[in-house]
């Protein structure tokens, strides 16, 4: 088989993650000109940005979908993915972040960390990301490096290890101090120009050296050789700084972080630097675990072309120019054009067609993708998201992508008979897409129901449903995704009994609920004795339990945190059946459940309001009204930021007050919390609009 084309420690896979505004998407198109990726310089706000190429995001301006590219850096591969910054999209984050080596996480440099930029950390922290900081925006009024960085230290809990300073801040900013090499770089505006290296000013040296000295004793307390340096007080080479650094940062210890400020082209080549001196290639990574599916045990892969072929699919799109394209990263092994290959997670066989290297919506045809290749595939019809695809002499399982529920749903109506089977399978190209939207029937109003994860996330969905799709439909208010939960245990007997001449239905089975705590799921147990029931019976019975929390007892919304323990019953040996049992077990759920004090569950969203101080006790005051709970205020410069948590319900339309309010001068980000007990008085409310 042909060399490859980069050495494997020379790949990056890399991902660009932030919160909403903070400028990832900017990062990412400076990147792609200074590598010589694209040859003229895409904006956000004029529509023209590469990665940003769906219609609804050059629209709306941001990013709504994870945009992968490749693009090449002193003689090193990066593979790259944009990912977006608004809640609504937090899948396509958790996607990209699962089969990424390493992040550059983007901070505003005046607003340092945000309430996005904590759920991205979070999600690096889960599947063990390697990061570097970039504090972009330094050339804002009221940019505030050490601010930033002390964010990083009290909200992220992280150990930020600042190798740059920035030369000045706001309009007087200039350009930054490397204090590995200890020099400064001055940076021209037009993005040509290359940058200056400069001596250290005078003014600036005492700060330097303190700043230095810090990082060198944070890399001590991580770094055995460093540490050993440093206590026999040898002077330590930047040389030396670097490969520390780098086994830090490998090693999930600490955080390199650099600024800049990438509209003025400030800081981005120097980025690129660090991206490859600290960020992993998919050697430095440990070998993926994954469950051999004969064995039921664990085995690993190593990055490596020669070992046996493995790859996640995390993400499937509907090209409207090629078709169905699924993206895979392929963690060891390689695979050609036309090889077949084994979707472990569904049991059935599929064959490559064609490889393309994605370049945002644009695609380069290649022949193979090797160990480490981010790539997207046409020909596996039958492949989602979070399968995994193998040798199929080797079969195993990779750990899968994990998802958040839906938190809001609405109801949609096609127009005409003719727009009912192009609303079908639109609907089921997007619900293929995206994993966190979903799609269900309601039997009783005759309505489809569209979930996903806030207003705009259905918003974006509804419009390319209109616009790609061609679909004439009429959409509902939005719904909140209530849950229903028992408070007290309870005991119930089901009994299903048909005679009907012929052959009778008998099923009897008496069970327990209790309440677990929450986020626990559903739980059943089997302590029926002495074959009073048949296994068979059980397991229908507790399909009908199932099938019946589904739909709810109170009020029509699922059941949950909940354990349901079957323990007697009774069969016909004649009469008896699956179905009897199916109905009995449903039955008995439903007479249990109003036994046991239902109540229901609503969704908290964390919400945080930048606002000027001038208008702060009519934004608090607004948020009392739709009973927010006021968990602090802090000062930001010459704004105030008011973190609080608000019912998901009392959310709708916020957007339009807090305008209002502040004559279009205040921002919000809102992202889900917990699901919290919903008052008696306002379940009863809420129960007689679900029925």
């Amino acid at each position: 088989m042909a060399a490859r084309t980069f050495p494997l420690e020379r790949v990056r896979n890399i991902g660009i993650i932030a919160h909403i505004d903070a400028g990832k998407t900017t990062v990412t198109e400076r990147i792609l000109y200074y590598t010589g990726r694209t040859y003229k310089i895409g904006a956000v706000d004029e529509g023209t940005a590469v990665m940003d190429w769906m219609e609804q995001e050059r629209q709306r301006g941001i990013t709504i979908t994870a945009a992968a590219t490749a693009c090449h850096w002193r003689e090193h591969r990066i593979n790259i993915i944009d990912t977006p910054g608004h809640v609504d999209f937090t899948a396509e984050v958790e996607r990209s972040l699962r089969v990424l080596d390493g992040g550059v996480v983007v901070f505003d440099g005046v607003a340092g960390v945000e309430a996005q930029s904590e759920t991205v950390w979070r999600q690096a922290n889960r599947y063990g990301v390697p990061r570097i900081c970039f504090i972009n925006k330094m050339d804002r009024v009221g940019a505030d490096f050490n601010h930033c960085l002390k964010m990083i230290e009290e909200r992220l809990h992280a150990k930020h290890l600042p190798i740059q300073l920035p030369l000045g801040s706001g309009e007087s900013f200039q350009g930054v101090i490397d204090l590995v090499a200890e020099r400064a770089w001055s940076f021209n505006s037009q993005p040509d120009s290359e940058p200056v290296a400069l001596a250290i000013p005078e003014s600036e040296q005492a700060k330097c050296s303190q700043f230095r000295q810090a990082l060198i004793e944070k890399l001590a307390e991580e770094d055995d050789q460093i540490l050993e340096a440093y206590l026999e007080g040898q002077a330590i080479t930047a040389p030396e700084l670097k490969q520390a650094l780098r086994r830090v940062t490998l090693a999930n210890k600490g955080i390199p972080v650099l600024c800049g400020s990438a509209l003025r082209n400030k800081g981005i080549r120097l980025l690129l630097d660090a991206i490859i001196d600290y960020l992993p290639s998919p050697l430095d990574m440990p070998p993926v675990k994954a469950i051999d599916t004969r064995t039921g045990g664990e085995v690993s892969r190593p990055a490596s072309d020669e070992a046996p072929f493995s790859a996640l699919a995390f993400k499937v799109v509907a090209d409207p120019f090629v078709g169905r394209l699924v993206y895979f990263r392929v963690y060891s092994g390689r695979v050609t054009v036309g090889a077949q290959v084994f979707n472990s997670t569904r049991g059935h066989k599929g064959r490559i067609g064609r490889l393309l290297l994605m370049h945002a919506n644009r695609r380069e045809e290649v022949n193979k993708a090797d160990t480490g290749s981010i790539m997207a595939t046409l020909g596996l019809k039958d492949t989602f998201t979070g399968d995994t695809l193998c040798d199929p002499s080797q079969s195993l399982i990779l750990e899968a992508i994990r998802f958040p529920e839906p938190v809001m749903s609405i109801a949609i109506e096609p127009k005409t008979r003719a727009d009912q089977d192009r609303m079908v399978e639109a609907l089921q190209r997007l619900a293929d897409e995206d994993p966190t939207f979903k799609v269900s029937y309601n039997e009783e109003t005759g309505q489809t129901i569209i979930s996903g994860m806030g207003e705009l996330h259905l918003e974006v969905i509804v419009s390319r449903m209109l616009s790609e799709y061609r679909v004439g439909a009429t959409v509902g208010k939005p719904r909140v995704a209530y849950k229903e939960t028992i408070t007290v245990p309870a005991k119930a007997e089901g009994r299903f009994v048909r005679q009907t001449g012929g052959r009778g239905q008998y099923g009897h089975v008496l069970i327990e609920l209790e309440p677990l705590e929450s986020g626990s799921g559903f739980q059943f147990v089997d302590r029926v004795k002495g074959g009073a029931i048949p296994k068979p019976y059980i397991l229908a019975a507790q399909a009908g339990i199932k099938e019946a929390m589904e739909t709810g007892v109170f009020a029509g919304y699922p059941l949950v945190d909940l354990k349901v323990t079957i323990y007697d019953g009774s069969y016909h040996e004649v009469d008896s059946s699956e179905i009897a049992f199916k109905m009995a077990g449903s039955m008995a759920l439903k007479k249990g459940v109003a036994k046991a004090k239902p109540t229901l569950l609503e969704p908290i969203m964390k919400l945080e309001v930048v606002t000027p101080e001038e208008f702060l006790g009519d934004i608090i005051g607004g948020l009392s009204s739709r009973r927010g709970h006021i968990s602090a205020v802090e000062p930001r410069g010459e704004t105030s930021v008011v973190y609080a948590l608000v019912p998901l319900a009392e959310t709708f339309g916020y957007a339009t007050e807090v305008r209002s309010i502040s004559r279009g001068r205040a921002t919000y980000s809102m992202e889900f919390h917990r699901y919290q007990e919903l008052s008696a008085a306002l379940a009863s409310q809420v129960g007689e609009v679900g029925r």
